[in-house]
């Protein structure tokens, strides 16, 4: 069943949310994050500024690789791009702080999850 696109980011955050719902998606976008974010503060702080190139390679191409190969699900990077770096921002924050697995649990309590966490389709939003 297609679902109504998400009009703002509170609408997109639990769509978020659901297509991150194994440990190991989230674990290497946790890490492609942290991987980007360090080559950024290497190449601000020592001058290389070059490895501000790979910086998104590394961060975009850990999140993908865990959609292809542990969800099996698009990465709602192509059609909604700024939500979804808000989303990973607000995701690796909370992984941070670890409250991540909290967070999903209440989203699924409040039936804010918006579709059976089984059957992701992400096509249509």
């Amino acid at each position: 069943m297609a679902m109504p696109a998400p009009s703002h980011y509170g609408e997109f955050w639990p769509h978020y949310v659901a297509a991150h719902r194994r440990t190991g998606t989230r674990l290497l976008h946790f890490g492609g994050t942290s991987a980007g974010l360090a080559l950024m503060l290497i190449a601000v702080t020592t001058g290389p500024l070059w490895l501000l190139a790979p910086a998104p390679i590394a961060g975009y191409g850990l999140a993908w690789l865990s959609h292809a190969l542990i969800e099996r699900n698009r990465p709602a990077t192509f059609r909604h791009p700024l939500w979804s770096l808000m989303g990973d921002v607000h995701m690796y924050a909370l992984m941070w702080a670890g409250r991540m697995d909290r967070e999903i649990a209440r989203l699924d309590l409040e039936g804010k999850l918006p579709f059976d966490l089984d059957s992701i389709e992400l096509d249509n939003w």
